[in-house]
């Protein structure tokens, strides 16, 4: 659960610097959502970021799931609307 700690702008930030394509976004129930497309060693690299979280931040567990790459996202990382 994330609350008012900037989180979707960490992730933006940290993938833009991996190189990660993808999205983040926040669920209706104060969880986030992030959607990366990289190499097993980017999504590495951005777990241990995730798992750090932005300064203020306590993240009690970072969750993988494989999904499918989305063209749309190719080159991109952004923030999407809350689900």
């Amino acid at each position: 659960m994330v609350q008012g700690v900037g989180f979707r702008f960490f992730t933006q930030r940290a993938a833009e610097k991996l190189k990660v394509s993808g999205f983040v976004r926040n669920l209706w129930d104060g969880r986030v959502e992030v959607f990366a497309i990289g190499t097993p060693e980017q999504h590495r690299e951005l777990r241990n970021l995730l798992e750090r979280g932005p300064l203020g931040s306590e993240v009690t567990e970072v969750l993988e799931q494989p999904a499918l790459a989305e063209s749309q996202y190719e080159g991109v990382f952004v923030i999407n609307p809350s689900a």
